[in-house]
């Protein structure tokens, strides 16, 4: 793994790069709707392009999963999964708040994840059973503030019914929290595992927006709620991360304002 996790940070990187290149030339990135708010630009499917083809060259064996492009089979029973550009809809508006992201899977455990900000130059790294990085140095939640003391980001996608975003804006207000919300999901998690935001919750999420940012938080020191990597490939599902202090309450908060009691 550490080979790997190497290899797949120049790739993360080498993607960045290209996605920065589209984000300066604003004035002549081609964009697609997919549906209400949802964009996707030439850069999202070129830079994943780019990614697939470096891991395919890196990993010949290993399988390949993407927002953009049809899956890539493998035969090593390890996947990667990508999310050329998370927050596209900041990226098409010139705002510096999106993400390279892959994260490696086998079975129902995610291995490895990255979340690389070429914006700000910021390198969130995680390997299963070996902590957290950003840019080198390692992340560590040691915050015992209260979800009132504090600030949660919240996120919100247009497959879901918009009165569950409604009610858990509401439930943090009325904790005393304040909310955030930056429209990249993958972001926003990296940011939980950095100490600058307590706790996330998103009522559903695609596995490429979400499993390499659990894996940060978690090994950060972090609180996931515990999902099957497979699963969340084939059909997304709720997130929900914070840090030890807050994270039984931000789920309780979460289950009821999306209606949900699993």
């Amino acid at each position: 793994m550490p080979d790997r996790i190497q290899i797949l940070e120049d790739i993360c990187k080498q993607a960045g790069r290209l996605a920065l290149k589209y984000f300066r030339e604003q004035d002549t990135l081609v964009i697609d709707h997919k549906g209400h708010q949802d964009f996707v630009s030439q850069a999202d499917r070129n830079v994943e392009l780019l990614t697939r083809d470096l891991l395919a060259k890196a990993f010949p064996q290993d399988a390949i999963v993407g927002e953009e492009h049809a899956p890539t089979p493998g035969t090593s029973g390890f996947t990667w999964v990508i999310d050329p550009i998370d927050g596209t809809t900041n990226f098409i508006n010139g705002i510096p708040a999106w993400t390279v992201v892959v994260a490696g899977v086998r079975g129902a455990e995610t291995e490895c994840g990255v979340i690389h900000d070429p914006a700000n130059d910021e390198t969130f790294v995680a390997v299963k059973g070996e902590g957290a990085k950003l840019n080198g140095a390692p992340l560590k939640l040691e915050d015992s503030r209260k979800i009132s003391e504090g600030t949660v980001g919240i996120g919100y996608s247009n497959r879901v019914n918009n009165q569950g975003i409604v009610r858990l804006v509401a439930a943090l207000v009325d904790e005393g929290s304040m909310f955030y919300r930056n429209a990249s999901g993958a972001l926003s998690l990296a940011y939980v595992a950095a100490g600058r935001l307590l706790g996330y919750s998103e009522e559903h999420m695609n596995a490429w927006d979400c499993i390499a940012g659990q894996l940060i938080v978690a090994e950060a020191g972090g609180c996931v709620e515990v999902q099957n990597a497979d699963d969340m490939i084939r059909d997304g599902g709720r997130v929900v991360v914070g840090t030890p202090a807050v994270f039984d309450r931000l789920l309780e908060l979460s289950k009821t304002a999306f209606g949900q009691t699993d």
